[in-house]
């Protein structure tokens, strides 16, 4: 049985010190949305990009995105459920390989 992943994209408009000359927090989600949906097509997921110093109302985003922020991690931060997959510049190997524990299988 599979069920939907949900995968967030914590970031910022500006580029992290250490990530310079990286993709931008934005151009990683977009990304990640499309190399995704082609490697697991027909298969549904949800990933959003939650903009780390302007976090949505919910709880659980507002709490991540002061963690992002307080621990000092590499942004933009990857999370599929509530597991940190990549930070920095995430390596979409690390995010297939957690969406396949969830029951996604490559096409």
């Amino acid at each position: 049985m599979k069920k939907e992943a949900e995968i967030f994209v914590y970031g910022a408009e500006q580029i992290c010190a250490s990530c310079v000359n990286l993709p931008s927090s934005k151009e990683t989600y977009e990304w990640l949305e499309a190399a995704i949906s082609r490697k697991f097509p027909d298969q549904p997921f949800k990933i959003r990009y939650i903009d780390i110093f302007n976090p949505p109302e919910e709880e659980e985003a507002r709490a991540f995105s002061k963690r992002v922020i307080e621990e000092d991690l590499f942004y933009p931060v990857v999370t599929v459920g509530s597991e940190i997959v990549g930070e920095g510049n995430p390596r979409l190997k690390d995010v297939f390989k957690k969406l396949e524990e969830y029951g996604y299988q490559a096409m």
